[in-house]
């Protein structure tokens, strides 16, 4: 893998930790605000929003810029913005700065994914693609559980700091790794052919793998600190442990996933989901005893983030060469998960299952994810048996003119 790659993992690994910090660090600014913790969720949803925004927004306004600058200045305005939330302790400025670093967030890694592909041979993207979103994973190991223990020990606000503090290296780290000039890694895209690589059914069958996906993690992970303490009955000190280990599963499900996923996608996505909905459903049953909780979180972990190679796989296989709006639509994908999932767990929060009833969400949300796949499945199958009307934008502008 190129270098640069494993620098781009950097940098989701300091952003990615603003985004899944939050799980842990819920409580503290509940508490410190005096608003509801069901209150305080918002806070994922507007990160969320954000990005669900920001990712094709963000694509098409940087879309004839050079790849660096793009990058950096994503970067340098999500530090901005967590600076800000650190020293304007408000929660409606908070919800505020959350969308603006969520739509700098999101486009770094819109540009960050298509980078990573576009460095590698197609028979490693789904590779390529896992050292970068093992950012993420790194996040939960490490990020997670620190933002966790300085909430908890300095505020909420050093949390946010030290998102800033990492970024900022993060950024010094790419500006070394890639250097000015002429980007000779970068086709200039055109906005015509972009916006028709979006006219393939396929593709958003695969959109809709992405969003269930992380809907059915995010469903969890979101209250999951929360559940830890409350349900599980664990100390508020070994909370930030059983989170790192969330992302020890994570990181090993990155790694096999990384290198299943060009080779048997579908087998990957459907035998994957199918561990996360027993783990879910053995969650939700199973919560109050501690040891079988902490297992199935490190399994959780690692069945979930195991299917992201593929999920990405998938959306840049279909997509080919025109893959920047595109590759910026999934990121959307990705976010319409995250807004729509603590949603629904807060919901059944309120209800008799409380807490627990959490892990039925994402039990539910993975159930669909199954369907996804198995659609998209079929339409792979006679797309390629060449049964369908032409989709792609090389099938569209050579097709023959209707008569």
């Amino acid at each position: 893998m190129p270098f640069v790659i494993y620098v781009l993992g950097l940098g989701i690994f300091a952003q990615g930790t603003s985004e899944f910090m939050l799980s842990g660090v819920m409580p503290s600014i509940a508490q410190d605000l005096d608003i509801p913790l069901t209150s305080a969720g918002m806070l994922v949803s507007a990160f969320a929003i954000g990005m669900l925004v920001g990712a094709p927004l963000m694509s098409l306004v940087t879309l004839k810029m050079p790849r660096r600058a793009a990058l950096v200045g994503f970067q340098l305005v999500f530090i901005a913005a967590h600076v800000g939330a650190a020293l304007v302790p408000h929660f409606g400025f908070l919800l505020v700065m959350r969308v603006l670093s969520a739509m700098a967030y999101a486009g770094f890694w819109a540009m960050a994914s298509v980078a990573a592909i576009s460095l590698v041979d197609a028979d490693k993207q789904g590779r390529a693609m896992g050292v970068v979103v093992s950012g993420l994973s790194v996040a939960t190991i490490i990020g997670v559980p620190g933002g966790t223990l300085l909430a908890q020990h300095a505020g909420w606000e050093a949390a946010f700091w030290a998102v800033a503090a990492m970024t900022a290296v993060s950024t010094i780290a790419l500006l070394i790794a890639l250097p000015g000039g002429r980007d000779t890694t970068r086709a200039q895209p055109r906005l015509a052919t972009e916006l028709r690589s979006l006219m393939q059914p396929r593709l958003w069958v695969a959109y809709a793998t992405t969003a269930l996906t992380v809907a059915a993690q995010f469903a969890i992970f979101s209250y999951l600190g929360a559940l830890l303490e409350d349900v599980t009955g664990l100390s508020t000190g070994l909370v930030p442990l059983v989170l790192g280990l969330y992302g020890v599963g994570a990181f090993i499900g990155l790694t096999i996933g990384g290198r299943v996923a060009d080779r048997a996608p579908f087998t990957l996505l459907l035998v994957g989901m199918a561990a996360f909905i027993v783990a879910a459903t053995a969650l939700a049953v199973t919560a109050h005893v501690a040891w079988v909780t902490v297992a199935l979180v490190v399994l959780l972990g690692a069945a979930n983030f195991g299917v992201t190679p593929a999920v990405n796989a998938r959306v840049f296989s279909i997509l080919g060469e025109t893959r920047t709006l595109g590759g910026a639509v999934n990121i959307a994908a990705f976010n319409v998960g995250i807004a729509v999932a603590p949603v629904a767990s807060g919901l059944v929060i309120n209800t008799g299952l409380g807490l627990a009833g959490t892990a039925w969400i994402g039990a539910a949300f993975g159930v669909a994810h199954m369907g996804s796949v198995l659609l998209d499945r079929h339409l792979t199958r006679r797309h390629e048996a060449g049964t369908e009307e032409p989709t792609t934008v090389s099938e569209l502008e050579h097709a023959p003119a209707a008569t």
